[in-house]
């Protein structure tokens, strides 16, 4: 399990995602106002890449960072984590406490068996 992401570098790697490889100047432009100093996001980059994120290779005078986790495997890894910590890893709870609380609704929930279903053939 990787570590979780603080907001500002759940904010660098969007970036990431998006543009893909980069190096600190050029993911500098993508930061809105009001920007933090370079060495900041710099020292972000940095962490991000400590915790496995992103990779790094040198070219010419700089290094070029891209991403070393697609957005898709994070977004997973974080729903495991709650689904961990809160549901007793059991999907089935999750998707029973948005019944219950109305956030989905019969139609979607078929829609859910169906896609399964479909997946498993």
């Amino acid at each position: 399990m990787r570590q979780r992401l603080t907001a500002k570098e759940e904010e660098i790697m969007s970036i990431f995602w998006e543009h893909g490889e980069m190096c600190i100047r050029d993911i500098f432009k993508y930061i809105p106002e009001p920007k933090p100093s370079y060495n900041t996001v710099a020292t972000q980059v940095k962490f991000l890449e400590d915790k496995g994120f992103v990779s790094r290779k040198p070219v010419a005078n700089t290094f070029l960072y891209r991403p070393a986790i697609t957005e898709k495997d994070y977004s997973g890894e974080a729903i495991g984590n709650v689904v961990k910590q809160y549901y007793n890893n059991s999907y089935a709870s999750v998707v029973s406490q948005f019944v219950e609380e109305e956030k989905m609704d019969l139609d979607e929930l078929k829609a859910l068996i169906a896609e399964i279903e479909n997946r498993r053939k």
